[in-house]
């Protein structure tokens, strides 16, 4: 099953949704920033407005003028299982602040992460009922694996994600008997974050 790749306008948002998420996080203004890093205030509202493109030489020194790198982070692909759960291809990965953070799940229900009895009843909720949104949101694979002797799921969910806890063999869809079954693997945000430097 081939999936269709977002166009050039799909992109520079995206791409102009990262720059602003960096010079907000830095607590600059847009003219600020601008002189920061070389530019004018109206190219760079170009940028983070998705009008233009930036050159990658010119994105890194956005960033860096802003105190973050450029990074690249695996793309995270889901499968559905026949139970009606998702299952990821490996574990995600999430910055410390979000990983111990506050995680909503399922709408109106709060969970603080940095308590482990919380995070404990978190990862259950959402790795039997969450979307991959929701996992690729509130599910840090390492800690993930650090309580997943302690998650009480059902045998389904836990053969299934097992593998990834580095124990068994890893699950694949039944083959489709006429062309049905569940659907292909399906993506996260797959979003490039940057990452602050120290």
């Amino acid at each position: 099953m081939k999936t269709s790749v977002p166009d050039v306008r799909f992109w520079a948002e995206q791409g102009g949704l990262l720059l602003r998420g960096a010079r907000e996080a830095a607590s600059l203004n847009q003219a600020e920033l601008a002189d920061a890093c070389g530019t004018s205030r109206t190219t760079l509202s170009a940028y983070e407005h998705g009008r233009k493109s930036p050159t990658l030489e010119t994105a890194g020194r956005i960033l860096d003028a802003a105190g973050f790198r450029l990074a690249l982070e695996p793309k995270v692909e889901f499968t559905a299982h026949p139970d009606g759960f998702w299952v990821p291809d490996r574990l995600p990965r999430l910055r410390v602040e979000v990983a111990l953070g506050r995680a909503e799940f399922p709408a109106g229900h709060w969970w603080n992460l940095a308590d482990r009895a919380d995070r404990q009843a978190a990862y259950s909720a959402v790795l039997c009922d969450g979307s991959p949104g929701d996992i690729t949101r509130c599910v840090d694979g390492v800690l993930l694996a650090e309580l997943w002797a302690e998650l009480s799921l059902p045998p389904p969910v836990q053969a299934a994600w097992e593998p990834l806890m580095g124990h068994g063999e890893a699950w694949e869809p039944p083959p489709a008997a006429g062309g049905g079954g569940p659907p292909g693997p399906r993506s996260s945000s797959g979003r490039t974050r940057p990452e602050r430097t120290t």
